[in-house]
């Protein structure tokens, strides 16, 4: 039966405000961006953990407490990643206190000649020079404390940011795992009626692509820690096991993961006052892992996961960070693997189209 005029003229008239509105919406999250932090963690968090609520609710739990023992459960995960490395920062600290004679004797027996030679410059490295030269220079020395005082005042903001957002985003999660499938509900129950079984075959797409992502995801955090542990134990770096496995589990936040574990690789290879040569080995381990992980791992294992080619996985990642920043670099892979099921299906749409078909 041909749709009539004013039915045709209703239906794109729908539609266009379906458009409308989803705009509106992205345009509402990009405004908001710099606040969403923890309510888009959250949310990620609580789709990553209702199957698992869902398990044990299913084993008896009353949905409150099985959302209370799954929060708590993230939380010892998160205290155990603290305890991983604070013992180390600890250790290494006691050991740069310890050596760090030795590290002004090799300064005045190898910088000071250098300095020297190719500066003019005739410094010695102990407490009594380095307090007088201090002296010397006090304006220069002012100018830069005040630059690093403001540069404190300004990562003092963002690190209570940074905690009010890690602090609330618990609270969001316990909201969101509460009442999860209420949520799902509703929101199934302002969709129209006549896209209703359409929009729920969507949505199950959507979730069968994230659940792969995830899957893929694991899977690189472990291929990447067991190989930064493996390669900083052979190339004689100690705590190469704590260094690795902090490594390859924060890998799933991008950029994090790789630069604490570079910082502690570095750290600790310069501890050994051994020369040039652990910390060059610690550069070409972490330059081999960042290559594996961006243009082999994550494209290959994750991105074939959710059938995106591995330059759109690239593309993705630059992309949502340049949008939404460091979140948007955690949720673009999600986000794009959603995006991909809604394409496929208006391609589906073009190809059958009088457009398309003429």
């Amino acid at each position: 039966m041909t749709p009539t005029p004013d039915a045709s003229t209703a239906d794109r008239l729908q539609t266009a405000l379906w458009i409308a509105a989803g705009l509106g919406i992205l345009a509402l999250f990009y405004a908001l961006a710099p606040i969403l932090t923890p309510f888009l963690l959250a949310g990620i968090l609580a789709y990553i953990c209702n199957p698992v609520t869902d398990r044990l609710t299913g084993l008896g739990l009353p949905r409150m407490l099985a959302v209370v023992l799954v929060i708590l459960a993230l939380v010892a995960l998160g205290a155990g990643l603290v305890l991983i490395i604070l013992p180390l920062l600890y250790e290494e600290a006691m050991l740069l206190a310890a050596r760090l004679p030795e590290a002004l004797a090799l300064a005045n027996e190898k910088l000071a000649p250098w300095l020297r030679q190719n500066f003019g410059l005739r410094l010695k490295f102990d407490a009594a020079s380095l307090q007088k030269l201090a002296a010397g220079n006090w304006d220069t020395v002012q100018l830069i404390l005040e630059r690093i005082y403001s540069s404190l005042k300004i990562g003092g903001v963002a690190l209570v940011g940074l905690v009010v957002n890690l602090l609330l985003a618990p609270v969001v999660l316990f909201y969101l795992l509460l009442d999860w499938h209420g949520m799902i509900g509703r929101l199934g129950g302002i969709v129209p009626r006549p896209w209703h079984g359409k929009i729920g075959g969507i949505a199950r797409d959507i979730d069968q692509v994230l659940s792969q992502y995830l899957r893929g995801q694991i899977l690189v955090m472990a291929l990447l820690a067991a190989y930064y542990t493996v390669a900083l134990w052979l190339a004689d770096i100690p705590s190469a096991l704590s260094i690795g496995v902090v490594t390859g589990l924060l890998i799933f936040i991008p950029y994090l993961g790789y630069a604490t574990g570079l910082i502690l690789a570095l750290l600790v290879a310069a501890l050994q006052f051994a020369g040039w040569g652990p910390i060059v080995a610690v550069l070409v381990v972490y330059g081999i892992g960042q290559v594996l992980e961006s243009f082999v791992l994550t494209p290959f294992l994750v991105g074939e996961r959710i059938g995106l080619h591995p330059l759109a996985v690239i593309f993705a990642l630059m992309a949502f960070g340049q949008l939404f920043g460091f979140f948007g670099i955690l949720a673009a892979l999600p986000a794009s693997a959603a995006l991909l099921v809604g394409l496929r299906e208006i391609r589906a749409l073009y190809l059958d189209s009088r457009l398309y078909r003429g």
